[in-house]
């Protein structure tokens, strides 16, 4: 099957000209950086944050590179309660307040159940469902407080559908979006909307690399797009309910994907 090439990639159009923006695993050349480089085109003063130093640092300088300034980069284990509260102490400390949080650290495996031992779940479970949670429930307590805010998670289909080695990380993504659809109602009456994205496969050099090729091309197969998504793509998407545009929306998993049934 003949991979058909993107689409061309589109100009920003302030959609969130201020805004302050934290994207958690943001480095290296995934879903992360490519939002985080949609919001400063779109923008927006942005943090990012990452449990890899070096790629960490690495993508600021690039990011850097949009408007000549680079974004506060911290380091930030998702599954440490203290780093992910540094995180948020030191945006506002830098910048004041948290206009929107994008939760985007994720880990994933291929691994069937029989072969996997506690400690692989757990880990799965915990930087994908319980990262979400820490840094969401950070959030939370300082958007309560200026009475507004955003909040995009980033779920997969995987929350939906069935895929053989991913029982834990699609355990984890339901739970993402289950999550989200509950901690909406709870930030409704603050004005601070809660939304997920659930792509079906964004492909980037990192996922090329540790991903088997073969699995790869099975699920590009079936994308009626005839190809994978673009981070960027997803980006989009992100940015869209991130922005004001989306203002009737929370609560919400929009699916990112051409995938037939």
């Amino acid at each position: 099957m003949a991979i058909k090439p993107p689409p061309s990639y589109l100009e920003g159009h302030n959609l969130l000209d201020g805004k302050v923006v934290v994207v958690t695993a943001a480095a290296g050349t995934g879903i992360g950086s490519a939002v985080a480089r949609r919001c400063i085109e779109e923008g927006a003063v942005v943090v990012i944050s990452d449990s890899h130093e070096k790629r960490l640092n690495s993508t600021s300088e690039i990011l850097s590179q949009i408007k000549g300034e680079a974004p506060l980069a911290i380091l930030c284990d998702v599954t440490e309660e203290k780093q992910v509260q540094n995180l948020f102490d030191q945006t506002i400390k830098e910048h004041g307040r948290i206009d929107v949080l994008i939760n985007n650290a994720g880990l994933g495996a291929q691994s069937l159940l029989v072969e996997m031992d506690d400690a692989e779940w757990s880990r799965v479970i915990d930087v994908t469902l319980n990262g979400t949670m820490r840094c969401t429930r950070a959030a939370l307590k300082t958007m309560q407080k200026n009475n507004k805010g955003v909040i995009v998670n980033n779920a997969s289909v995987l929350g939906w559908r069935a895929q053989s080695g991913q029982s834990h990380y699609a355990a984890a993504k339901a739970g993402v979006m289950a999550f989200t659809r509950c901690v909406a109602i709870e930030a409704a009456e603050y004005n601070i909307r809660v939304n997920c994205v659930a792509p079906s496969l964004a492909m980037h050099p990192n996922l090329a690399k540790s991903s088997n090729q073969d699995l790869i091309d099975s699920l590009i197969e079936k994308e009626v797009m005839g190809r994978a998504a673009e981070p960027w793509e997803v980006a989009n998407v992100m940015v869209f309910l991130a922005s004001e545009y989306s203002s009737y929306m929370t609560g919400e998993v929009i699916s990112v994907s051409s995938q037939h049934p």
